[in-house]
């Protein structure tokens, strides 16, 4: 472990990394050092975990493993009596027996798989088909009313297939919205599900890269394997039958079809936009090959005092790819920044809350959870089945992709202006010598890229940092090019491996922000809020008894 002891003898000196900002309470010693962290990130990191794969030996010798040493430090079963939640998942292969058609009255067009469309079906059946379903223009298909927007407003969509554009208005319009910073009406997750809140039988994104932050070789590529989902007790018949994609080059023939300008793709934009029927209809029969499994969330209590019915969680996902295509022989996708840094980072957080002097009023749960990389499937569950009830849930603070670049002047929070939790890492981070900033591209919606998001979406407040880049040591540009290293290099690579020569001081200086903040949560009596302004400040309220 490569870690500049003289320099970090300076920071504790410095009270840098002083325990949870009580120096009488750490009698000169930090609670955080980095010493449980290299330790479990050895193991949960190497060949022997074989990429901890959800369904694989990997996720058996990773659950094992998150559970003895639970267990060793004297944490709590986090549900009832066991320290695992199941996670009933399905996984899908859904192939297109044929082209997606569109036909007006005197023509139509035929779209190509892959090039010039994706579809799949969420829906637990073996054949699904959109015939001559009528096809309707929502514009960005958001129903917003502390926006006061309503793509759907006086059309009746049940049965018909929706198309809609990507992102939100704000990208477009400073005016609109939250701006640059999407909210979740954006997220091409939430145009499927509020169509079929409407009854929608279908739904086609239109791929526009700008505002997607991502070209259409990457929706090509997600698309065209299959996916795991969490099994519903309707197996999935309350989603849309077809949900997908098609490029701008074909909606724009479409509309050209239908008699419609292309400038509606603009007015959209526009609050009191109208729906505009395409006098089209779609056809489509999907194949899908199914199989039914589960996995686990692992979960860990460290009990509260006098307000041990509430919780603080501190979240992680423990799941990477497992094996895959070899690179340069390699065929183990060991993720080792992506998460096994923050699944031991949460091994060395709850060590640390044993450690304290006095137990935290409130309860600590650790919550390890599954399938983050097939679409954030294991905190959705939690969230949607909690052990712990979600008013009773103070805050979710979550630890996705720890790197080893040093110690940084500023932390990154991801969706910052979004919740109270904000003024808490300010606090710390100004303890710390440091600054927080928002993320560099709000508009590519990262807020809603990780675990945090599904408490968020119940309404629980929710923190996520990423790794600063102005580098103390080697200023900013430095830091970016770490950065951009990872991402073109190792991300969901073979390459993302552990080394004994990380430079684990800014992982250390991260993870005692983290433990900051929790512990001061953990010994107040009120709740963090969301701002004005967050599209999840109603549903906490509404979960609060506040409405």
């Amino acid at each position: 472990m490569k870690l500049n002891f003289k320099l970090m003898s300076l920071f504790f000196a410095s009270g840098i990394l002083a325990g949870c900002g009580d120096k009488a309470e750490n009698k000169e010693e930090s609670l955080i050092t980095g010493k449980e962290f290299a330790k479990h990130i050895a193991v949960l990191a190497s060949d022997s975990l074989e990429g901890r794969k959800p369904f694989s030996t990997g996720e058996e010798k990773t659950i094992q493993y998150l559970k003895t040493e639970f267990e060793k430090m004297g944490l709590q079963p986090g549900n009832g009596d066991s320290y695992f939640q199941k996670v009933p998942m399905v996984d899908i292969m859904s192939k297109p027996s044929g082209k997606l058609v569109f036909k007006g009255a005197k023509s139509g067009i035929e779209l190509n798989y892959l090039d010039e469309f994706v579809a799949a079906s969420r829906r637990v059946r073996e054949q699904v088909k959109l015939e001559n379903s009528e096809m309707v223009f929502v514009g960005y298909g958001i129903v917003a009313p502390e926006f006061g927007w309503n793509d759907y407003a006086g059309i009746d969509v049940k049965g018909k297939t929706v198309v809609v554009l990507v992102n939100d208005p704000g990208f477009w319009d400073a005016n609109l919205f939250k701006g640059k910073t999407m909210t979740y009406y954006g997220r091409w997750t939430y145009k499927f599900e509020e169509a079929a809140r409407q009854g929608a039988a279908g739904v086609m994104i239109i791929h526009d890269t700008k505002p997607a932050s991502y070209n259409w070789a990457v929706v090509r590529s997600g698309w065209s394997k299959s996916k795991l989902y969490l099994q519903a007790e309707d197996d999935n018949m309350s989603r849309a039958a077809v949900e997908g994609w098609i490029t701008m080059e074909f909606a724009k023939k479409m509309f050209q079809l239908a008699g419609v300008s292309d400038t509606v793709l603009t007015t959209a934009r526009n609050k009191g936009f109208k729906p505009v029927p395409l006098h089209m209809k779609a056809s489509i029969t999907i194949n899908n090959t199914i199989k039914k499994s589960e996995s686990n969330n692992v979960l860990a209590v460290w009990p509260g005092t006098d307000r041990k019915d509430e919780y603080i969680i501190y979240s992680g996902h423990w799941d990477h790819f497992g094996k895959g295509e070899p690179i340069n022989g390699d065929s183990i996708y060991n993720g080792a920044a992506d998460n096994a840094s923050g699944t031991a980072a949460l091994l060395e957080l709850a060590h640390a809350y044993t450690k304290l002097p006095k137990k935290p009023s409130r309860s600590i749960l650790f919550l390890a959870v599954t399938a983050e990389e097939q679409g954030l499937l294991g905190s959705d569950y939690y969230a949607s089945h909690p052990v712990y009830p979600i008013n009773k849930t103070v805050a979710d603070i979550n630890m996705d992709v720890l790197q080893p670049f040093g110690r940084m002047k500023d932390i990154i929070l991801v969706g910052k202006g979004q919740s109270e939790l904000d003024a808490y890492a300010d606090e710390v981070a100004a303890k710390q010598g440091r600054v927080t900033r928002g993320e560099p591209d709000p508009s590519g919606g990262w807020y809603f890229r990780s675990d945090h998001f599904n408490f968020a979406k119940v309404g629980i407040p929710s923190m996520y940092i990423e790794n600063g880049s102005v580098s103390l040591e080697h200023g900013e540009a430095w830091g970016e090019a770490q950065k951009k290293e990872y991402n073109d290099k190792r991300y969901h690579a073979p390459t993302d491996e552990y080394s004994s020569d990380w430079d684990l001081s800014g992982i250390v200086e991260d993870m005692q922000l983290l433990f900051e903040v929790g512990v001061k949560l953990s010994n107040e009596s009120t709740f963090p809020k969301w701002k004005e302004g967050s599209e999840f400040k109603a549903i906490r309220e509404k979960s609060m008894g506040q409405q």
